[in-house]
């Protein structure tokens, strides 16, 4: 069975060849918005795809004694197989922590609701300066149509964080979320 983050990593491999380090700043800097991976994860996951033939390993001579993972047809294969199957829904800890929010205190609830839209805060000011980074970039390149799907998942990104800050706004100050409006 492969792991999400194995289907990621042949996912960055899509584009070419990459060390450990190299992957793991491209998922930060892209899907790590709504995955995170460490490298205690990261090598373990590429070991395991090298062992199914799915990744090869080259060592470079480099004073980095930088290890390189290339994408092979099989696994190039299983992405695609992947990519193309039925979506799952994901979980979300911080619905099912909410959901049982009624059994803290009042001032706990409103402390950690707060802290959360801190941490909204940070990822929506994050994504907004990757929008405007990346819109400038899609001016500049001939067929930027060709970056639709990517560039739709930043736009997600920040649609749904802003989405989230509200509805955690609202129910901080109780309201009564049978008649709450969306704000424009």
């Amino acid at each position: 069975m492969i792991t999400l983050l194995e289907y990621i990593l042949l996912g960055m491999l899509m584009e070419g060849t990459m060390s450990g380090y190299d992957l793991k700043k491209t998922i930060d800097s892209t899907v790590g918005t709504f995955y995170k991976a460490s490298y205690g994860s990261l090598y373990p996951a590429l070991k395991r795809l090298a062992e199914k033939d799915m990744v090869t390993l080259t060592e470079t001579d480099n004073s980095k004694n930088k290890k390189l993972y290339t994408l092979l047809p099989s696994g190039q294969k299983a992405f695609l197989d992947w990519l193309s199957g039925p979506m799952q829904t994901g979980r979300n800890e911080q619905l099912i922590r909410i959901f049982f929010f009624d059994y803290l205190d009042e001032d706990l609830r409103q402390k950690r609701l707060a802290e959360y839209i801190f941490k909204l805060d940070q990822e929506i000011h994050m994504l907004e300066a990757v929008q405007n980074v990346v819109t400038g970039e899609l001016a500049e390149i001939e067929h930027p149509e060709n970056y639709y799907y990517r560039v739709s998942v930043l736009a997600y990104g920040l649609n749904h964080f802003q989405m989230e800050r509200q509805w955690l706004k609202d129910i901080m100050e109780r309201k009564d979320l049978n008649h709450v409006k969306p704000e424009n």
